[in-house]
């Protein structure tokens, strides 16, 4: 926590009179430690800014700096402060702080009487025990304080410095951690679905006590909007208890179907095989499989019950059902829909996945499941809590830390301590790499020190790469392109990327290396080379990133024309061949917009070169070939109504003015049943303050032009 206020001691002026310093001719000046989170703050002369006319031609009067003498003794000494930019501990911190320091110094006597042993000594089972329980005794603790914090007591020193939602954030965090990373021993290799149910059930509890409590005292719990929900979540979350009873509520249930069925779930609920009741995970998974074919046996029988019988006249109480028999069924995508339904996030679908999906996962596996689920249900950026317990989840322990830094430094140092046995000697040739990397010129090495350390340093050497400035500007600014375009667009990287790049190579670290040639392209599309952009892209395998560029030149067309369009999309045009050489397996649908982009050039190039046969031939091609996405079909029309009154000659055969009059009455088909915003929204662009209406208006041209033209053919052709 940053502080908004300094005060020095000793003052330099009266409090309340900061003016006294002006009138003295100087004033503040600060500057930050490289080392730590502390400021020298010392007195300078004052600066005063004053407006003063400028004799360069063409700008307005500008602000010119002037230093006032000091007005104080030149022999005077000043004094230089060095104040912390972080607020001084509140009494109730102070107490935090002291009280973990006892687990701390209890962990440091562990870690310093390993020093003395063999390598080993640290990871026996004894050694594992002790380090966990100091582990839990941080959690326990955190818990205290977030039941203090939250408490309403009257607070005669003023609020809280650390609030007791930011308590719980530690708790909830460190636990995590807990569960992940030091699992008792002898259970490292154990399934890890079940702990991880429990860390969710401790720590966000859902569904609430009330709802339960609300719901057990209806008479036809069933009738009540929120009875399906409930069940649902308390099957999801693994509450066999509250579970099995509203299922068994559902005897008195007017459907006899339901009935039955409810009692047979009731059972399967009940007797779920859970790990801690077996002594060997064989037979845990041998339980599991004879479990699993009993609720397949559910799924039979409510297969077989009539449509008609589904819905009691309040719900559907077979798709409710079905819901709860898929989640039992291990169906992940079932659990993942049921979450996002219930207003769940990814971690209760992760959670989830380990109890029904897959109950032998393993936290080495975790990661692959967390980044599936992730896919589809992203963290909130935002909230620091969430972030770290994504990294945790994910197998990430170094951005955990980077994470719970940004939340409370007690965090990030305390969890790194409990990390630190783990390699001694990664420690030191991280901090020297860090040295290193005080200066960025000695990136190279910085990253081989790096990199010679376990997975932390590997991570830490990649954010070193994709730091590294890559230089695709010359001196004045500009896209440098002398000699390394061609080399470029030949599939070769060149400069300091060339050198970045073959470090990923030494190093196997391909996703980093993908992540330059992001950044390289998203520079390239600001500067509108698109061309080089699309090779850089290409080199990521950045698909999407290679559509967005592709958006990027279509939007050329609309903002300045298609004279510029065809300048712009010439220069993506090399590379579409190349795609198709070096990556045939690349994504096609970002491929063949590209296709349409240089399709699409080259029949605005033909226009300007007046080969006007050719450029309604390949125009047709175009929605013949199914290159134009329906989007664009409204522009191309358009662009066709010059042609189509071209008085010299017929630009188009007989069957290529009917395919134009099919594709333009699809569009006024399919805006009139509400789908005018697929193919209308591009048109409306390039009309200025014109929507729908006007698009249509526009299209409305195009019909006449056709009509015109089909009338010319059948004339010239009697």
């Amino acid at each position: 926590m940053s502080g908004d206020v300094f005060n020095l001691t000793p003052p330099l002026v009266p409090a309340g009179k900061p003016g006294d310093l002006l009138l003295a001719g100087q004033s503040l000046s600060a500057s930050l430690s490289p080392l730590d989170n502390s400021l020298a703050v010392f007195v300078t002369n004052a600066v005063t800014t004053l407006p003063v006319a400028t004799a360069i031609p063409r700008i307005s009067p500008s602000l010119q700096c002037t230093s006032q003498p000091s007005k104080r003794p030149p022999g005077e000494e000043q004094p230089v402060y060095f104040p912390s930019i972080d607020s001084v501990p509140s009494s109730e911190r102070r107490l935090f702080i002291t009280d973990t320091l006892v687990i701390f110094a209890a962990f440091q006597n562990l870690i310093k009487t390993s020093r003395q042993k063999d390598p080993e000594w640290i990871q026996s089972e004894q050694n594992l025990t002790v380090m966990r329980k100091l582990a839990i005794d941080y959690v326990n603790f955190i818990k205290e304080c977030w039941i203090h914090a939250s408490q309403p007591a009257p607070r005669p020193d003023g609020p809280l410095q650390f609030s007791g939602d930011h308590y719980r954030a530690l708790y909830t965090c460190f636990s995590l951690f807990v569960v992940l990373y030091l699992p008792e021993p002898g259970y490292e290799e154990a399934p890890v679905g079940e702990e991880l149910m429990e860390w969710l059930n401790i720590h966000f509890i859902e569904p609430s006590t009330e709802e339960g409590d609300h719901l057990s005292a209806l008479q036809s719990p069933w009738q009540d909007e929120s009875f399906w929900s409930y069940l649902t979540r308390a099957t999801l979350r693994g509450l066999s208890k509250a579970s099995v009873f509203f299922l068994k509520m559902l005897s008195a249930h007017p459907s006899e179907d339901l009935q039955q069925l409810a009692d047979s779930l009731a059972s399967i609920v009940e007797f779920q095989p859970r790990l801690q009741n077996f002594s060997a995970e064989r037979d845990f998974a041998y339980a599991s499989r004879r479990w699993k074919e009993k609720v397949k046996a559910i799924r039979v029988e409510m297969d077989q019950i009539p449509e008609g019988d589904r819905d009691d006249g309040f719900d559907n109480w077979w798709d409710r059902l079905s819901d709860i028999v898929g989640i039992l069924e291990g169906r992940g995508d079932i659990v993942q829909r049921v979450c996002e339904e219930l207003g769940a996030d990814w971690k209760e679908v992760c959670a989830a996945w380990g109890v029904f999906v897959d109950s032998r996962l393993r936290r080495q596996d975790l990661p692959d499941v967390v980044g599936r689920v992730l896919d589809n249900m992203p963290p909130d950026p935002t909230n620091l809590e969430d972030m770290i317990h994504t990294a945790l989840l994910g197998g990430r322990p170094v951005d955990a830390l980077f994470h719970a830094s940004q939340l409370d430094r007690w965090l990030s140092a305390h969890l790194a301590d409990i990390m630190e046995p783990i390699s001694i000697r990664d420690q030191h040739i991280l901090a020297y790499a860090d040295y290193l990397h005080s200066d960025p010129a000695l990136w190279r090495i910085t990253v081989d020190y790096m990199y010679s350390c376990g997975d932390v340093g590997k991570e830490r050497a990649d954010e070193v790469l994709v730091r590294v400035p890559l230089r695709l500007r010359d001196n004045r600014g500009s896209i440098s392109h002398t000699g390394d375009e061609g080399k470029i667009r030949a599939g070769n990287v060149v400069g300091v990327l060339k050198d970045v790049n073959q470090t990923c190579f030494d190093y196997r670290r391909e996703a980093a290396r993908r992540t330059i040639c992001r950044i390289a392209a998203q520079t390239l599309v600001r500067e509108k080379d698109y061309g080089l952009a699309v090779s850089y892209c290409s080199s990521a395998e950045d698909w999407q990133g290679l559509g967005r560029v592709v958006d990027r030149v279509l939007d050329e067309y609309i903002i300045s024309g298609p004279t510029s369009f065809a300048q712009y999309a010439s220069d993506i045009a090399p590379s579409l061949q190349n795609l198709g050489v070096q990556h045939p397996s690349s994504q096609g649908v970002f491929i063949h917009r590209l296709m349409f982009a240089v399709r699409y050039s080259n029949f605005h190039q033909l226009r300007v070169k007046h080969d006007l046969q050719n450029a309604a031939s390949d125009l047709v091609a175009m929605f013949r070939d199914d290159i134009a996405p329906k989007s664009w079909w409204a522009v191309m029309l358009c662009d066709a109504v010059d042609l189509l009154q071209h008085r010299s000659s017929l630009l188009f055969s007989g069957s290529g003015a009917a395919e134009l009059l099919r594709k333009l009455e699809e569009i006024f088909t399919r805006s009139s049943q509400g789908s005018g915003g697929d193919y209308l929204d591009i048109l409306a662009r390039t009309i200025r303050g014109g929507g729908h209406k006007e698009a249509l208006a526009r299209l409305t041209t195009v019909r006449l032009a056709l009509a015109r033209y089909l009338a010319r053919s059948a004339v010239l052709s009697a």
